[in-house]
């Protein structure tokens, strides 16, 4: 199988089993409902998974992945808030290949609700921020001439994925609450508020253009 084609099959084990888990319950489901739900024998499913709870794994990882290629694409001369606003209306325009699927937004924001009672769930959350973190490293030493390994450059690091991190649960508690989306769908608002928060993680020292 090749690794494209297993990505696209872990990524449709993920759906389900986080549609099964949000319906009745990361306990009350079971390997074998989860084989189920997308026609694959159990065994299949361990072979792809260590456990029914990773299966949650790349339904989290797609929201982050699209974070870490639009920061990676953040051009020295722009500011963070321009090129949030610029990449986000890209996005809400469908002008990303591959495009961004709405409904597994949706379902990554229940997989991190579930989190907060969910260890396991939570462990899988955690450990797709630290891939931003270590992401962010490399674009931070950048826009500062320093090393990723940088001290300084991996303190700033820790503190922007954090406050995104917060962000992006305080977003998607508050959406599954029911509060008002259309806070959330003004690109130029959130791109702001996602900038504000880097910047104030980092003091200040990352967000505006460089030389």
């Amino acid at each position: 199988m090749s690794e494209q084609r297993r990505a696209r099959l872990r990524l449709e084990i993920s759906r389900e089993a986080a549609r099964l888990f949000w319906e009745q319950g990361v306990a009350a489901t079971s390997g074998d409902q989860i084989a189920e739900a997308v026609s694959l024998s159990t065994r299949t499913i361990w072979r792809h998974f260590r456990s029914k709870e990773s299966c949650a794994e790349p339904i989290v990882m797609q929201g982050v992945v699209t974070l870490m290629t639009v920061l990676r694409s953040w051009p020295r001369r722009s500011s963070l808030e321009d090129h949030l606003t610029t990449e986000l209306t890209r996005l809400r325009l469908g002008h990303q290949t591959p495009p961004v699927d709405l409904a597994d937004e949706m379902l990554a924001m229940k997989m991190i609700r579930l989190a907060d009672t969910e260890p396991a769930l939570r462990t899988a959350w955690l450990m797709a921020y630290d891939q931003v973190e270590r992401a962010m490293c490399v674009i931070i030493g950048d826009r500062l001439e320093r090393p990723a390994d940088d001290l300084e450059v991996r303190m700033h690091a820790a503190g922007a994925a954090a406050a995104v991190r917060v962000l992006e649960e305080h977003i998607g508690a508050a959406v599954l609450a029911g509060a008002d989306v259309t806070q959330f769908t003004d690109v130029t608002a959130v791109s702001r508020r996602f900038a504000h928060a880097i910047r104030t993680a980092t003091g200040g020292v990352v967000g505006d253009p460089v030389a």
